[in-house]
């Protein structure tokens, strides 16, 4: 079980409570798939993703990206037990989907961009990344559980 300190608790909750799943998942899973391309393959069925552009413009992506954040809220309302509350996700991605479960480190590592960018340093500082980061691993290695 993670240990989380009431400053940790605070920042991400004031972190989550401030972002916008709409703006944030889109542009998170945006980035994702421009700056490692090879998570494309995952989404082939989303149309066009050949450019910067086309996945920017592209719903499915969108709404995926969306989805995405919604299942980060399964973990900031269940923070003291991430790892059976992404039990059946976990299960999803390593047997139905055969996701590369590094692939959920490199999205976190786009959230954080996304999210540090929105932001900025007088809001996402030191103290609330170190938070957010560990709450972030938390996650990755709840949704890589089942491939171990």
């Amino acid at each position: 079980m993670v240990e989380w300190t009431d400053a940790e608790r605070n920042a991400i909750g004031t972190l989550w409570s401030n972002i916008d799943v709409g703006e944030i998942g889109p542009q998170a899973l945006s980035r994702l798939l421009v700056v490692f391309p090879w998570t494309q393959r995952y989404f082939t069925a989303f149309g066009d993703l050949s450019t910067p552009a086309a996945i920017a413009g592209n719903p499915k992506v969108a709404q995926h990206g969306k989805t995405v954040m919604g299942g980060l809220e399964i973990a900031v309302k269940n923070m003291d037990n991430i790892k059976n509350a992404y039990a059946k996700l976990s299960v999803m991605h390593s047997e139905k989907l055969h996701v590369d479960p590094d692939n959920f480190r490199v999205l976190a590592e786009c959230i954080t961009v996304v999210v540090a960018a929105k932001f900025g340093p007088n809001v996402f500082t030191a103290g609330f990344q170190e938070a957010w980061q560990k709450f972030l691993a938390v996650v990755v290695s709840a949704l890589g559980r089942q491939y171990h």
